[in-house]
């Protein structure tokens, strides 16, 4: 298992670094107002996405092993293809922006949509290896792409430079993703009454799965939409820059969750949590935590060196989220946990606590505090739907918080494991 999340976390580090250039080339080329913009359209595209969720997201992992690929991927598209469109209107009525805009923000919504279906279907069949290199390809395309156009001239330096860059991310990895499901041995025919039962199952499981998805993503960006109301487009942009950097470090957890979420979707009913998955958790959650410590002691004058004099006020966002970003490390465990035994209930619950904190914080922290209000709202919503989920946690397993503090024996387990390589 150890090995598997090593892969993961390969993937997901060089992801991160790229994204870091990302978030690099358009904080410095195009400045914080040009940086929150991005972040914004970002933001509506991945709000989007969370609702195509709730016929796919996580249940197509879920429920990849044990139907047809077809039965699974046909209704998936058929209501990302309604959502794209509905979620596309809904932004054209709360934010107003220009219809070239709406038409980048619906086409690149749709493509990721489309991407992520396929990616799910390949990692339910546990094709890792394809997945990894799919993920890969598009952050790459991503940031290969800003980096030749920023560096290309001036005309180039502009938000809508963004989108174009996207197209070809989503749009040739999107395309490559086909070959992988073409070459499964799942038939393409008889789809009549047993692809309405699985559409109907498929429902059934990613309204469970997908609504603490949903609230989470309001946790984690319901706070831009403040910042963008009480202060400005720029300040969402300077917030952006410390909430990308701290939320990389997420790829140590979130590499040790996607194994131990597989694993669990493909174990025997009721076989209990291994002692080896648990060992990986504790590891996930002291790397974290070493990374973020690194990460607080970054001097802003080395942020502003960075991504431009703009962003030095970066640092004081990390320093806040930082509490909060070494206990999102239990609950992306525990929370895969739940997923994995397709306990939906309490993930949902979990995120209702952590949303009801970020909008109070967001009420009366943001106006007073700015961007820094914003941070600390994000750290006590983690902590309340943290402390939620590991209640429940030991209620069903028996084992409390210190199940995730590591140990000498742990250390030493991960030490041999180095040293055999």
């Amino acid at each position: 298992m150890l090995r598997r999340v090593v892969q993961n976390f390969a993937t997901r580090l060089v992801t991160a670094l790229l994204s870091f250039g990302i978030v690099w080339l358009t904080a410095r080329y195009l400045g914080a107002t040009g940086r929150g913009a991005v972040s914004l359209f970002v933001t509506d595209c991945a709000a989007i996405l969370l609702f195509i969720g709730l016929l796919g997201g996580s249940s197509l992992i879920y429920l990849a092993p044990r139907r047809n690929l077809w039965h699974l991927l046909l209704p998936a598209y058929g209501w990302a293809a309604l959502m794209c469109g509905l979620g596309t209107a809904v932004v054209a009525l709360l934010r107003q922006p220009e219809p070239t805009y709406l038409l980048h923000l619906g086409l690149l919504s749709l493509l990721q949509a489309f991407f992520s279906i396929n990616t799910a279907l390949l990692l339910g069949r546990r094709r890792e290896g394809t997945y990894n290199l799919l993920t890969l390809a598009q952050i790459v395309l991503l940031a290969g792409a800003l980096l030749g156009a920023f560096t290309a001239g001036a005309s180039w330096l502009t938000v809508e430079t963004y989108y174009y860059a996207a197209y070809l991310a989503f749009g040739l990895p999107l395309l490559l993703s086909l070959v992988p499901l073409l070459r499964l041995p799942d038939p393409r025919r008889r789809l009549g009454r047993r692809l309405r039962a699985t559409t109907r199952e498929l429902a059934r499981h990613s309204r469970g799965a997908h609504f603490s998805n949903i609230l989470a993503f309001a946790n984690y960006r319901l706070g831009y939409y403040f910042v963008a109301y009480f202060v400005d487009t720029r300040a969402v942009g300077i917030l952006s820059v410390g909430v990308a950097l701290m939320e990389a470090i997420w790829l140590i957890p979130r590499s040790a969750a996607l194994v131990q979420y597989v694993d669990l979707v493909n174990a025997r009913p009721g076989e209990p949590l291994p002692e080896s998955a648990l060992r990986v958790g504790r590891l996930a959650v002291l790397a974290t935590a070493a990374a973020v410590l690194v990460l607080v002691a970054v001097p802003p004058a080395l942020l502003t060196a960075i991504f431009g004099r703009e962003f030095g006020p970066a640092q004081a966002v990390m320093q806040l989220l930082a509490p909060g970003a070494v206990v999102m490390a239990v609950q992306m465990l525990v929370s895969s946990f739940f997923a994995g035994r397709a306990d939906y209930r309490i993930n949902n619950a979990a995120a209702v606590v952590g949303l009801a904190v970020t909008l109070l914080g967001g009420g009366l922290l943001i106006p007073r505090l700015g961007i820094r209000g914003a941070a600390l709202s994000a750290t006590l919503s983690y902590y309340a739907s943290t402390a939620f989920l590991v209640w429940h946690f030991r209620r069903a397993t028996g084992l409390g918080p210190t199940a995730f503090l590591p140990g000498p024996a742990d250390l030493t387990h991960a030490w041999r494991l180095v040293r055999r390589r």
